[in-house]
């Protein structure tokens, strides 16, 4: 069947499947068979997938990720090492959160026993719309946004948070910029200085973008919604919208504060030139106890000094 190239063609494969294309992969569902529901994950190279589905305590729960081709490295724990072509990796026997890295594009099967796959597969095409959206103002908006969330959760696996909040970090830190979609396009894009009239408006794009997570028809993404508010608040209380401080500000939002700096400073924008990794490095530290929680500035910088900066 040949579909036309429009936005009915991006949410099917030639073969009719329903697709989600997300920033760092497509995700095709083939269907449900023996109690499984199964997918073909394309894992774009250079880019990073999260594995650890949150499915209650269940001792029956499968959630299985067998590589089919292509060069995968799986992390855990601080140990790397690549996935062999017909391995199979069953996340659900895994206390803690595994990572794959693609070093080339690869393509895996998982096969899940969770009901919850197929409703979250749903909502996440809704969602992924509204990145569109963004992208169609703002592209430099919508690929940080990516960048973003895997930061954050690096952060949140290097400080060995709790598997259960990985989620609600993740959709806070890639939807922390939504606000901006109601921005005005010529204040978010303007290349010089802003006054203080459009600085206070692009302010609000925190509370904004709050407001639309907590009256959102997927109800659970208001569970984001703080991070969003509180993304650009600051250590020292001179953030905003409301000027807290320290331990005020929850840990998920002060790491999408370090992280989403970092990225704004090595990314060229319309208004300035970016900083190299080392430079960024540098003004992280020198925020560290008065713009950021120092916690999350030390294992931020470790975490891309172990790396190596291979997955920037």
């Amino acid at each position: 069947m040949n579909k036309p190239k429009s936005q009915s063609y991006r949410n099917y494969d030639q073969n009719g499947y329903p697709v989600l294309r997300l920033g760092y992969a497509d995700v095709v569902l083939l269907g449900r068979w023996d109690g499984l529901s199964n997918a073909l994950f394309t894992l774009y190279k250079n880019r990073t997938f999260w594995v650890k589905y949150d499915m209650g305590d269940n001792n029956q729960t499968i959630e299985a990720y067998t590589l089919l081709n292509g060069i995968v490295e799986m992390e855990y724990e601080g140990k790397r090492r690549v996935i062999e072509i017909g391995e199979t990796i069953d996340a659900s026997k895994y206390e803690n959160i595994i990572s794959f890295y693609g070093k080339t594009e690869a393509d895996i099967l998982i096969k899940m026993n969770s009901e919850k796959f197929e409703q979250n597969f749903f909502e996440t095409k809704l969602l992924q719309k509204e990145a569109d959206a963004i992208e169609a103002v703002d592209g430099y908006t919508y690929m940080h946004c990516n960048r973003i969330k895997d930061y954050s959760l690096e952060v949140w696996n290097y400080l060995k948070l709790p598997v259960e909040s990985l989620s609600r970090l993740r959709w806070g830190a890639y939807f922390h910029d939504i606000g901006k979609r109601d921005i005005p396009i010529e204040i978010l894009n303007k290349s010089g200085k802003l006054t203080a009239e459009e600085w206070e408006i692009m302010k609000s794009h925190t509370t904004l973008g709050a407001d639309i997570m907590r009256k959102h028809s997927i109800k659970w993404l208001e569970d984001s919604a703080f991070i969003v508010e509180q993304h650009h608040e600051r250590y020292d209380g001179k953030g905003y919208p409301f000027g807290l401080k320290g331990d005020e500000i929850t840990l998920e939002a002060s790491i999408v504060s370090v992280v989403d700096a970092f990225d704004a400073m090595t990314t060229d924008r319309v208004y300035k030139k970016a900083l190299s990794i080392e430079e960024a490095i540098k003004e992280l530290g020198k925020g560290k106890g008065t713009q950021f929680n120092p916690v999350v500035v030390d294992a931020f910088i470790e975490i891309l000094k172990n790396k190596q900066f291979e997955w920037i």
